[in-house]
């Protein structure tokens, strides 16, 4: 299997060794660099009916790029979009659904399924629209978020309260849940009209046993700071 490794502290690089007949695939424009010995190909992972699925559902391209090793052993650099942190995660026992914008790379054998959410977690929770990106299969899988990130271990009885903003994958067993944790006295409609537009409040609960991964930065706060003019 293709070796993932994660070189350097500020904005690393995905380092990728592959020997000859193996195949990754990465969200488009993520190659920087890559050996003689390896060809890079615009694909349809999963045929057209996924792509449009994986497109509408979380932003990504509709051609992916698949890097295959087919003249020998070799190497390749990637890179995400944003700055930040990248974290390997191995997916078979376990699937993740994945935040948008956070996909960066998987090995060949891992599946990108889309799946539908409930209402008010698609209207509300910014984790996807009606529609969700969920790892299938085996392998391994890289994210992205944007600065720093950490992983949370959730247990029954010790729930998470997580700003979705900041919501890079989670174990797809996990249940989740729009939540509101300021302005108790206005009852539900109140807070959250007021969470909408304060922009305070708004976090997704999860519950059960699995994994969260979290990254430092908000990147629809930090476009809204460099949006702001001069003063």
């Amino acid at each position: 299997m293709p070796v993932f490794t994660v070189t350097g502290d500020v904005d690393p690089f995905l380092h990728v060794s592959m020997r000859r007949g193996e195949t990754i695939y990465c969200e488009s424009d993520a190659m920087v660099m890559m050996e003689s010995t390896l060809d890079l190909k615009g694909k349809m992972k999963g045929g057209l009916g996924s792509a449009l699925m994986r497109t509408f559902a979380n932003g990504e391209s509709f051609f992916q790029q698949h890097i295959e090793a087919t003249r020998g052993d070799g190497d390749c650099l990637l890179s995400p979009t944003l700055p930040g942190a990248m974290q390997v995660v191995d997916v078979g026992p376990n699937n993740y659904i994945i935040s948008d914008g956070a996909f960066v790379a998987a090995t060949n054998g891992v599946e990108l399924k889309v799946r539908t959410q409930n209402i008010g977690n698609a209207l509300f929770a910014q984790s996807g629209g009606f529609f969700v990106t969920e790892t299938g299969g085996s392998g391994q899988v890289v994210v992205s978020g944007f600065g720093s990130m950490s992983v949370l271990d959730v247990e029954p009885g010790k729930d998470a309260i997580i700003d979705n903003a900041h919501v890079v994958c989670w174990d797809s067993t996990l249940r989740y849940e729009i939540s509101i944790t300021t302005g108790t006295s206005g009852g539900f409609l109140g807070n959250l009209i007021n969470s909408q537009t304060s922009g305070e409040g708004m976090v997704l609960r999860f519950s059960g046993k699995g994994k969260v991964y979290v990254c430092s930065r908000n990147r629809n706060a930090f476009k809204a700071w460099m949006q702001q003019p001069a003063r």
